[in-house]
């Protein structure tokens, strides 16, 4: 019953954000402020789905201006977790096929996201094009997924280098976010599914890596996003276990 409720409340609630959140678009499309402020009403479900979500960044993360963060993609969890950090005037890369999702692709799309053609490597280096050019003309933030699909509990998947060829080429500070372990955590018959932790690290200068060093930069930051994911979900792990959950 309880997961009957859940579903129905979720398909309600998203589809009335959905719809009247074009509608709100329509006045200013693809304006980029409207990224985080969506998102914060995505992220408002993580209470029906019985998580507590914990979310952690510098005191100072207001100030950063133009960056790319960076982010683990466990699976469609990720909307009511991550989306709770995402800062003001940033936007995500997503792939073009969810466009075509009812009522959530045209607000994907309103609210100035990008979207990018994975299957055409030329179209999908002019989306890059498009980031740096992006930073050029104004104040805005970029958030991408760098390992390019949803784990699905398989670990920390390794990285593309998109990302990070854009914020070598535009000069811009990586900053990553990591989210604890959410794969097969929430049963949506119980009735508590427990702690999440959001945590936003520290901005990664770029300028110590050479344009021919994009790979090495890619892998010092999945390294710095292992070793806190790990910690992470052992303090999750401690924290429910004193708790009894």
């Amino acid at each position: 019953m309880l997961a009957i409720f859940r579903v129905i409340y979720v398909v309600i609630y998203s589809i009335l954000v959905c719809v009247l959140g074009s509608i709100w678009c329509l006045f200013s499309p693809r304006n980029p402020r409207h990224v985080a402020l969506f998102g914060r009403l995505f992220g408002r479900l993580h209470r029906v789905f019985g998580l507590q979500v914990e979310i952690r960044r510098p005191a100072d993360a207001a100030q950063y201006g133009n960056a790319i963060y960076i982010a683990n993609h466990q699976n469609n969890y990720d909307m009511i977790t991550a989306a709770n950090v995402v800062q003001p005037n940033t936007v995500t890369i997503g792939k073009k096929s969810l466009l075509w999702i009812p009522f959530f692709g045209q607000l994907y799309w309103l609210t100035g996201n990008l979207l990018i053609d994975r299957d055409n490597r030329a179209k999908a280096h002019g989306t890059i094009g498009e980031v740096i050019a992006q930073f050029n003309k104004k104040q805005i933030s970029f958030w991408m997924f760098p390992e390019g699909t949803r784990s699905r509990g398989r670990g920390l998947l390794p990285f593309k280098t998109g990302a990070f060829h854009a914020a070598v080429a535009a000069n811009v500070p990586i900053i990553p976010v990591v989210v604890s372990n959410t794969h097969n955590k929430i049963k949506l018959n119980r009735w508590d599914n427990g702690l999440v932790i959001v945590e936003m690290l520290p901005p990664v200068d770029v300028s110590a890596f050479e344009k021919e060093s994009v790979r090495k930069l890619a892998t010092h930051c999945r390294a710095l996003m292992q070793a806190r994911l790990e910690a992470l979900n052992a303090e999750v792990a401690e924290r429910e276990a004193r708790t009894g959950r």
